[in-house]
């Protein structure tokens, strides 16, 4: 099994903007010495995010690591205009040495209808429209194309040319079918995102995906899954993990109820037993991930990269006693394929002013 890292860039007003992102990128590279496989930025246009932006957070983290591979989570195809997407992440291809790789969705949150005039109505139409130009314009040197929500194209050249041909792009799943089908169709793997509900309507959508998957024609053994998690802390005992993480999970649901949104698990315990959030002993934690395989059969997973409300003491205890205790026995019990090798020598990292980040 592969391991990812991945945060949205919840800020809420704790501390600086500044600070919040130099908080990412120290997050980034303790990642990356403790040996997880990637690190993800997600893309949200509201509060209380402040990931507008992802290819310029994941430039400044591409220089400050050598493997690490690096992942959207997701961009939102729906919202952009292809050209300057694909723009921006091949020029970021070049930067990270070829250790990109995409998640791409239509988005989430009421304010990018404001901000972009995307609508329900034609939220998922976009996304499709926006993709298979993407795609395009990744894979020819000059394309030739006519759509409903952007100019036409003519011979269209495209600069520069990226270094992976092509690059991997994964699909974010959370609720609708559209995606599911969108990324059986061209082969391509999914992402479930498994974080706001029980185990169940992430689990049909997958099933879904590898009916969709056959139905195209594609090899069943090729389809490839990954899924998120809702919150981790791991620590010796499960009394230790549920005391420490207990706060911070009341405060998150506190956080919830003001701004409005339905709390799916009010408790703790309920959390624990009934999503995906992994909160206890290594082997619980282990019990747990084997558990979601099972309906799954996924190879990748995420955890929040953020310390959330964790010391950093405890946060960097936490992923070093994954890394050293759960990792091993998942990785062992769930074979995953290699992801892409980085195609040219990775850029040396560059020294923060100051030790700062």
């Amino acid at each position: 099994m592969k391991f990812l890292l991945i945060t949205l860039i919840t800020h809420t007003g704790d501390s600086s903007p500044t600070d919040r992102f130099r908080e990412v990128v120290r997050n980034a590279v303790l990642g990356e010495e403790l040996g997880f496989d990637g690190f993800g930025v997600g893309e949200r246009h509201e509060r209380p995010f402040i990931s507008s932006s992802p290819p310029v957070v994941l430039s400044h983290i591409a220089a400050r690591t050598s493997r690490i591979r690096l992942f959207t989570a997701v961009t939102t195809l729906s919202l952009l205009d292809p050209v300057r997407a694909y723009e921006d992440y091949a020029t970021l291809d070049h930067l990270s040495g070829g250790r990109l790789e995409l998640i791409i969705g239509k988005g989430n949150g009421a304010a990018q209808a404001g901000l972009f005039h995307v609508t329900a109505a034609d939220q998922w139409e976009r996304n499709r429209e926006s993709y298979e130009l993407f795609r395009r314009l990744w894979r020819e040197d000059k394309v030739t194309w006519e759509g409903r929500f952007r100019p036409p194209l003519v011979e269209a050249e495209t600069w520069p040319r990226p270094l992976q041909h092509p690059i991997r792009v994964w699909h974010g799943s959370a609720t609708s079918k559209e995606s599911v089908d969108l990324a059986a169709r061209y082969g391509d793997p999914l992402f479930s995102a498994n974080v706001t509900n029980p185990i169940d309507p992430y689990a049909e959508l997958i099933d879904h995906y590898r009916e969709r998957w056959a139905h195209y024609g594609h090899d069943p053994e090729d389809a490839l899954v990954g899924a998120g998690t809702a919150g981790f802390y791991a620590a010796r005992t499960s009394q230790e993990a549920v005391a420490a993480y207990r706060p911070i999970f009341d405060a998150r649901v506190a956080f919830q109820r003001k701004l409005g949104l339905p709390v799916v698990f009010p408790t703790l315990e309920d959390a624990i037993e009934r999503s995906s959030i992994l909160v206890g002993s290594p082997q619980q934690i282990i019990d747990k991930v084997l558990r979601y395989h099972k309906r799954f059969g996924h190879e990748v997973m995420h955890l929040h990269a953020d310390a959330d409300g964790l010391t950093p003491a405890q946060h960097r205890g936490a992923l070093e006693l994954f890394q050293s205790e759960i990792a091993p026995v998942l990785r062992a019990e769930i074979p995953s394929r290699p992801f892409p090798s980085a195609s040219v020598p990775a850029p040396v990292p560059v020294p923060a002013a100051g030790g700062d980040s």
